[in-house]
């Protein structure tokens, strides 16, 4: 009866690792959502962005489009046992404007904020363009 249990642990952990896993697969595979706003000078852009760093995001505006991807990592916990890692890691997403924006002159730089509440806001301010964007974190 003793073997059985064990095998039948084994076996809900395997399910359990390959269910998780397949969730984080699914999750980095979908774009990454973002609120886009628009005020007459600029426009806003809203990712959650929880858990990650400055040091994990990469900001580009190419082309009148925005691309962004965040790449977080697992904290380890002594005495845990990952048993369900169902969060992905890499998560990405491009922002296209709308066709009539005018976004795309050398003038100032795109800003792009990493706030403590865990969202990264870029603004980009309207007939002006960037090849990179520095991640600032909020004071």
């Amino acid at each position: 009866m003793t073997r059985l249990k064990s095998y039948g642990r084994e076996a809900i952990n395997t399910v359990l690792e390959r269910v998780g896993r397949g969730i984080g697969q699914v999750q980095e595979r979908k774009p990454l959502p973002y609120d886009l706003l628009e005020t007459d000078d600029a426009y806003l852009v809203v990712f959650d962005a929880p858990g990650a760093t400055k040091d994990d995001i990469q900001v580009q505006f190419v082309d009148s489009e925005l691309e962004v991807r965040i790449d977080r990592f697992r904290e380890f916990y002594p005495d845990f046992e990952m048993r369900f890692p169902g969060r992905g890691l890499t998560l990405s997403g491009t922002v296209s404007f709308p066709a009539d924006a005018s976004v795309t002159s050398a003038r100032t730089q795109p800003k792009a904020t990493l706030t403590r509440s865990g969202t990264l806001q870029v603004l980009i301010p309207k007939s002006r363009s960037s090849k990179s964007v520095t991640v600032e974190e909020a004071s």
